[in-house]
């Protein structure tokens, strides 16, 4: 029988708010309050994501992402600086002991990324998923030389035309899994760059030229403008395909909002984003 998830937009909201209810929807699943849910955001302002290991003051020029208006918050989960700006960001919380789930990260990742897949595929793409087969591939894997993130597909990356076209990362706490990642519609690729600290001009135009080479924004391989909307109603009938679900709207108690408000304090603390 096909398994109802919940499934939640909370549309457009601050850096500090889409962090908080990523952590806050992970607890509730790590409870047995809810069940697992699939949820869609997107951010105003533009923010910086930086990973969770991250040295953010060696790493990020804290200067320019203030210039150009962005919002900088911290993630839960590792990997390197996102900047989130014309794109849909996606999140899938489910316990680790659910039947469907692999126990490594790796096959996990695989699993959850079909809804990613038959997404991409619901808009026309050829999309289908990276396996570094090579020694050398698989090292570099261990070893990423940047930053910033999307500049190598990693294991079971989505890739169309042989380039990156969604970056995920993934934190397993509290007997739960938080997946979540970047569904680029456009990327300004200079100004992604312009806010992290290379050591000369040389490597950040190589990075840059690399990043190019590597990654793609949807609206850079369609024949047509595809809008945010139409993302959201593929990849929604994706994860439903992918994964072999239903949804259920999700809807919040007095004492969830309370902990959502709690943990937005978190993550707008300097104690938290500077903590590397």
């Amino acid at each position: 029988m096909t398994e109802t998830w919940n499934f939640i937009n909370t549309g457009s909201k601050d850096p500090y708010f889409n962090m908080a209810m990523d952590e806050a929807l992970l607890n509730f699943v790590s409870r047995g309050e809810i069940d697992p849910v699939i949820r869609f955001y997107t951010w105003d302002p533009a923010t910086l994501s930086i990973g969770y290991f991250q040295r953010l003051t060696k790493e990020i020029d804290i200067d320019k992402v203030e210039e150009k208006g962005y919002g900088l918050v911290r993630r839960q989960t590792g990997g390197r600086g996102v900047l989130h700006d014309k794109e849909l960001t996606y999140s899938v919380i489910v316990p680790e002991s659910h039947p469907d789930m692999p126990s490594t990260v790796t096959e996990a990742y695989r699993v959850i990324s079909e809804g990613l897949l038959e997404g991409f595929k619901h808009l026309g793409f050829d999309a289908s998923f990276a396996i570094p087969r090579s020694k050398e591939e698989r090292a570099k894997l261990k070893q990423p030389r940047s930053a910033v993130c999307f500049d190598a597909p990693s294991w079971y990356e989505l890739v169309v035309e042989g380039r990156k076209i969604a970056g995920s990362a993934q934190v397993r706490q509290k007997g739960v899994i938080l997946q979540h990642g970047s569904l680029l519609q456009d990327v300004d690729i200079d100004d992604l760059f312009d806010m992290f600290i290379f050591k000369n001009e040389r490597l950040k135009d190589k990075m840059k030229q690399a990043f190019v080479d590597k990654a793609v924004a949807i609206n850079d391989i369609s024949d047509r403008y595809i809008t945010l909307e139409e993302m959201e109603e593929a990849f929604e009938i994706g994860f439903k395909k992918g994964l072999d679900i239903n949804f259920k709207p999700l809807e919040l108690n007095q004492n969830q909002k309370e902990e959502i408000n709690t943990l937005i304090e978190k993550y707008k603390s300097d104690e938290w984003n500077y903590r590397k």
